[in-house]
């Protein structure tokens, strides 16, 4: 392969002094956005479908999309109305055209952070879908490259700029629900089929290599010359399916409860989100009993070192989902159209204190009215631009990102052992010194 631009960041990335912004454009606020997709199954298309449809409301192009299976490839390309030099099967091509700006990764899981970190060093700025990454390890090289280039990156959990947990944070940090005890969020889905048996299109595999629809490059998909996945043969469900195997990602975990943790996190922690002191997990293959070795049915709680727990819930067999909840000393927040905060009875004077503005307490013979426990008051969410919008105004005007890698990073620590406690059967710490994961 020759020498390329990008082969020469990336090689004295470590020893650079400057930032990689210094050698990536530095966008106006008025200058156009050139955008390249890499990954383009369901949530890429998607994206792409988003951004082509809002060209000129958002001032962005897409100039470049990539694939490593061709009909897919060549949709997105027709989708871009795009000439055949811009859609291509290597992502390095695009990392490596000085014209691209930013990049959206919607690739499987386990090539997220490789291309963002290539994406970052080459001086391009980064959306990446949720999670950030397979692996702890990855989303912690993630986050660092980001404070080493310099770059933009936001990570794809879309509740994250849901206005309500942002007026959630600010009411948190006011007081107004006392110290934060416990929450909790879930996400329960039911199908006929099994979760994630997405359609196989038949025909696919790595043998067609002259077959302008059907030709998928396998080697590239697995990445296993990178370590990112094992080397197995052709397999139509894996690659089709592959929410379904651990080798790729962490199921249930990593593509459901990464929604629900990542809000929770910034209303309680804060914008940066806060790692793990201790989690377990449960659940098991109970019905969904094919070829998959994700869980069916799996639970998490994680307590962090502030002194309070997150209980996440994500079932493929019954979808009775768990609203979100944040329960305060004082009061008990629900998320509705908007939010509602009710007392707690025993602590009704704490709350009508810090909620003054918003909570009438009239005295009748020595009674608060209304009575004890019965206090309720709402809180509009605070208005906000859709996710992917916040990252285009991000780099343009320095915006603050919904989900910013720090975040994103605590939130795939504690993703990511949940998925290990449940594999290992066991209780698992983090060490916040070291950064890494301790069994009890």
């Amino acid at each position: 392969m020759p020498i390329t631009r990008r082969h020469m960041l990336s090689a004295t990335a470590g020893s650079l002094l400057l930032p990689a912004v210094s050698w990536g454009r530095v966008l106006g606020s008025n200058d156009r956005l050139k955008m390249a997709v890499i990954g383009t199954g369901g949530m890429g298309s998607g994206h792409l479908r988003g951004m082509v449809k809002d060209k000129a409301k958002e001032n962005i192009d897409v100039i470049g999309v990539c694939d490593v299976y061709r009909r897919r490839l060549n949709d997105a390309q027709r989708t871009a109305e795009l000439d055949d030099a811009a859609a291509v099967m290597e992502y390095e091509r695009l990392l490596d055209n000085k014209d691209v700006d930013a990049v959206l990764i919607a690739t499987p899981d386990h090539w997220h952070t490789k291309i963002a970190i290539e994406a970052m060093e080459a001086g391009k700025d980064v959306y990446v879908e949720k999670p950030l990454s397979h692996t702890i390890e990855q989303a912690i090289a993630c986050r660092d490259a980001v404070k080493r280039t310099g770059r933009t990156l936001q990570v794809g959990p879309q509740g994250t700029s849901d206005g309500r947990f942002w007026a959630a944070r600010k009411a948190i940090a006011d007081g107004r629900i006392g110290p934060v005890t416990w929450s909790q969020g879930a996400y329960c889905r039911n199908s006929r089929g099994g979760q994630f048996n997405w359609a196989i299109h038949p025909g696919c595999g790595p043998t067609n290599a002259n077959d302008s629809d059907n030709y998928v490059w396998w080697d590239r998909w697995l990445g296993h010359k990178h370590g990112l996945a094992p080397n197995i043969p052709w397999n139509e469900d894996h690659f089709f399916r592959f929410r379904k195997y651990l080798a790729y990602n962490g199921g249930l975990a990593t593509d459901l409860m990464y929604h629900r943790l990542a809000p929770l996190l910034l209303a309680i922690e804060g914008h940066d989100g806060a790692y793990p002191k201790r989690v377990v997990a449960s659940g098991g293959r109970y019905l969904e009993k094919d070829e998959r070795d994700i869980p069916d049915t799996f639970f998490m709680m994680v307590d962090y070192p502030r002194e309070h727990t997150v209980v996440l819930s994500s079932v493929m067999t019954n979808d009775d989902t768990w609203p979100y909840v944040i329960r305060g000393r004082n009061a008990t927040m629900n998320f509705d159209d908007g939010i509602t905060m009710k007392e707690q009875r025993p602590w009704w004077k704490e709350f009508r204190e810090a909620n003054a503005d918003r909570v009438a307490n009239e005295m009748a013979n020595d009674k608060p009215d209304p009575r004890e426990g019965q206090a309720v008051c709402s809180i509009e969410g605070m208005p906000r631009r859709s996710h992917r919008d916040n990252f285009f105004d991000a780099i343009r005007n320095g915006d603050t990102l919904a989900c910013n890698v720090d975040l994103g990073c605590a939130t795939m620590v504690a993703i990511k052992m949940g998925v290990e406690a449940w594999k290992q059967d066991k209780v698992l710490r983090w060490d916040p010194e070291a950064e890494i994961v301790v069994a009890s």
